[in-house]
């Protein structure tokens, strides 16, 4: 019912392939060029799913639409036609996640549902996303703002769940079962809020590589 989405953002190869080796299957990169290069310098391993869980600009569409099974940020109907003509290029169907911005931070990606009074504001973007015969949805995102204490956070999930409710009886004609949230920081919580997709990176693989310490190597 719950998987996990190991974080391999910034994680030089040998992390990921032993990541892999250790069982996991399902990897989550940031950036689609870096994810495209380490699902290129790997082999392919049978079971093994590349989510992308970061922004997508527009302009990166085409790697996504290519290379990867799961896409859990998308966040504008200008992005999902681009991600929909790709797809249909490669005649596939895209599975996405819609991500919601539910704190409201202007840092954050996402359509703002940080006020729940707009729920009803979404409905003709959402209803155009569904349309689009190459993009499958699948269920919300979110990255709610960091707090000190994970509990801080259950109202943050518990917002991205009941807008995922409501979704669901307005379009019954589409899935909404995933509930991507939490991290290595709040992801208990997220899992009793009703979290289907945890991503957790620092837990499994330790601290991302800074940039002088990758040029080091």
């Amino acid at each position: 019912e719950i998987r996990l989405v190991v974080v391999t953002k910034s994680q030089p190869l040998e992390i990921v392939q032993a990541a892999i080796e250790a069982g996991v299957r399902i990897l989550g990169e940031n950036y689609p060029e870096e994810g495209v290069t380490k699902i290129q310098s790997l082999p392919r391993q049978t079971g093994v799913e590349w989510h992308m869980i970061g922004h997508v600009q527009s302009r990166k569409a085409r790697l996504v639409a290519e290379h990867f099974e799961l896409l859990h940020s998308l966040d504008s109907l200008k992005l999902a036609q681009r991600l929909d003509r790709f797809a249909a290029e490669q005649n596939r169907v895209l599975p996405v996640l819609l991500e919601f911005n539910v704190g409201g931070e202007e840092s954050k990606a996402g359509w703002d549902a940080s006020d729940d009074s707009r729920r009803d504001a979404f409905l003709p973007e959402i209803r155009a996303i569904l349309d689009l015969p190459n993009l499958r949805v699948h269920g919300l995102m979110t990255m709610p703002p960091l707090e000190t204490d994970p509990n801080d956070a259950r109202r943050f999930f518990q917002r991205l769940r009941l807008l995922r409710d409501h979704f669901a009886s307005t379009f019954p004609q589409a899935e909404w079962r995933e509930l991507s949230m939490g991290t290595s920081a709040d992801y208990p919580v997220a899992v009793e809020e009703g979290a289907t997709l945890v991503r957790v990176g620092t837990a499994i693989v330790g601290a991302r590589r800074t940039k002088s310490e990758k040029e080091a190597l």
